[in-house]
């Protein structure tokens, strides 16, 4: 049952209406320092990015961010941060996928046909992701790669060849490299993603409008409060009468006030 709502909640993201700051094509030239931080220095990273996502909050943490079945049953409100430090080293692969759909569920982000066909190959080897719609990109080239290798693994075994074997081995190290490249780009859009979260660049969100104050009856001019000043050189206007006042010109001092006189009077 939980497999199949994971299988639900993935499809359901592509669904979304929202897109990535930063696609995983442009983020090494978007952020160049961090992109070589995070191919260096992964585990360090993915540990970061977690917690950041939470917004230091590690009370809220739950192993792969609960979308594995091993999720809160590892101990992890007894000791998160270790708990997420063992994550992040034995679970590389795992880490980072929980942490992109962890982003994509709180804003609404959704997963890409040129994401969806990285991801699905780069993860393909900590086995993270093994069913998608996406199963089409299976032959891509880093799955290439590791099909190449394994051959040539096979075929040194048997035939006893050293050139094969070492020949296997570079092909398992480009494929590592492609995957540890691809990982990298994943967390530098995770980074610039909350980048954006914390208002970091780009515009800033909309702020909170002041408090409007509704005009009375019973007062004599409206409240202005919450509205902006008339431009310069605009004519402004006499305001209405309050509600009960008359609108006539009063008598002058001293002037008595009489009612007309009737129609064909005459002193």
């Amino acid at each position: 049952m939980g497999s199949q709502a994971n299988m639900d909640k993935m499809q359901q993201r592509q669904n979304y209406r929202n897109l990535w700051h930063t696609d995983l094509m442009r983020t090494i030239q978007n952020d160049p320092p961090y992109c070589c931080l995070s191919f260096w220095c992964g585990p360090c990273v993915s540990y970061m990015l977690r917690k950041r996502a939470l917004y230091n909050d590690m009370s809220r943490y739950v192993c792969c961010a609960g979308y594995m079945p091993c999720s809160g049953r590892c101990g992890e409100n007894r000791c998160p941060e270790f708990c997420l430090a063992t994550e992040v080293f034995l679970c590389f692969g795992n880490s980072v996928a929980s942490t992109r759909f962890l982003l994509q569920d709180e804003f609404n982000i959704q997963t890409t046909q040129c994401d969806n066909c990285i991801i699905v190959i780069s993860l393909s080897l900590s086995h993270t992701l093994t069913h998608s719609h996406t199963q089409k990109c299976a032959c891509g080239f880093m799955v290439c790669l590791q099909q190449f290798a394994c051959i040539f693994s096979i075929v040194a075994m048997i035939v006893g060849s050293e050139e094969i074997s070492e020949a296997s081995q570079i092909l398992s190290c480009l494929s590592d490299m492609v995957y540890c490249t691809v990982c990298a780009c994943m967390q530098t859009q995770h980074k610039i993603e909350m980048d954006k979260r914390d208002g970091k660049f780009g515009p800033q969100p909309m702020a909170v409008p002041p408090v409007q104050q509704m005009s009375r009856l019973d007062q004599a001019y409206p409240s202005t409060v919450g509205y902006p000043p008339p431009a310069y050189g605009q004519p402004t206007y006499p305001l209405p009468p309050a509600y009960g006042q008359p609108n006539y010109a009063p008598p002058a001092y001293g002037q008595p006030t009489y009612p007309p006189p009737p129609a064909g009077y005459q002193r």
